[in-house]
């Protein structure tokens, strides 16, 4: 491996990790782990079998039955140098047990042709370009362990495939910081996609990263939406709008005929009442004055 004195890890971040401890005594009370990440002064996480709680990933942090040194639920700040060390009676016990942990860790940066931002809350939806950054970090140079070690980060399908041979991916390293980019636009067909990041070292997978592509339900949404507006809302030609007009008008005119007829109804039945009853009225005093009108058709009869 690496180094015979060193015991190399690979994980990926958001994974679980056991570091063992090599050197560990019968009694875990005596074992310290200590944490160097060369960015910043060592931490010692486990002092004599006691957890220190005084730092940030406490709570991320347990000591196993084998004196071995569990973190869940891994970061990009994880990686480093990790001593096991051993204390009797106060006093050092032989040397560290050293363990050196390599976190790979992917961060999508979803941009658009004017700019680019690596915010996770950037919504992500069919027709932008997104940028996946696979990177490893490491206490050693990444140029180190591609020249010694072979080592070899790839993004591939969920087939396993080189993404490289697809030329809808640009793909593209870089030693400096030990990063490989995956930029494509994305296509509806991307919703639930895998991609993968994988880390070999002389041909051998180490660990890996996954992506999947997830859209948001409002994106989802809003495409439902305006396909189906577009179905229901055919175009509509000259012709069909002068027959909605002309439709439009006829209703309209036959409702003002109504309207009419209804208030001449109206006014016009009082008119009437009055008139039969005037008729009514002069028919009887006719019939008082010459009664023998009323009698003559039944002498003749």
């Amino acid at each position: 491996m690496i180094g015979a004195e060193v015991t190399d890890v690979f994980i990926s971040s958001g994974e679980n990790v056991r570091l063992p401890c090599n050197n560990a005594l019968s009694d875990c009370k005596s074992t310290t782990w200590i944490h160097d990440s060369f960015r910043r002064p060592a931490v010692e996480l486990i002092d004599r079998g006691i957890k220190n709680k005084d730092t940030e990933r406490h709570e991320r942090l347990s000591l196993g039955s084998d004196c071995s040194l569990n973190i869940t639920n891994v970061t990009e700040e994880d990686y480093g140098l990790y001593r096991c060390r051993q204390y009797v009676n106060g006093e050092q016990q032989g040397t560290d047990a050293r363990v050196d942990l390599h976190v790979l860790h992917v961060s999508v940066s979803p941009s658009s042709s004017s700019s680019s931002s690596s915010s996770s809350q950037t919504e992500i939806s069919p027709g932008r370009s997104v940028t996946l950054s696979c990177q490893l970090y490491s206490r050693l140079s990444c140029d180190y362990l591609v020249s010694s070690e072979g080592l070899q980060l790839l993004w591939v399908n969920q087939a396993g495939v080189d993404l490289k041979t697809d030329s809808r991916y640009q793909i593209l390293f870089s030693s400096d910081h030990c990063i490989i980019t995956l930029t494509t636009t994305l296509l509806n067909e991307d919703d639930n996609r895998e991609w993968r990041c994988q880390l070999t070292l002389r041909n051998q997978l180490q660990t890996s990263v996954r992506y999947t592509v997830k859209y948001s339900v409002s994106s989802s949404n809003s495409e439902k939406k305006s396909s189906q507006t577009t179905a229901a809302a055919p175009t509509q030609g000259p012709a069909d709008t002068a027959s909605e007009t002309e439709v439009s008008v006829t209703a309209g005119s036959l409702f003002r005929v109504i309207v009419i007829i209804v208030e001449m109804a109206v006014f016009a039945a009082p008119t009437v009442i009055l008139l039969q009853i005037i008729c009514a009225r002069r028919a009887g005093r006719k019939d008082s004055q010459h009664p023998e009108e009323i009698e003559m058709p039944t002498i003749l009869q």
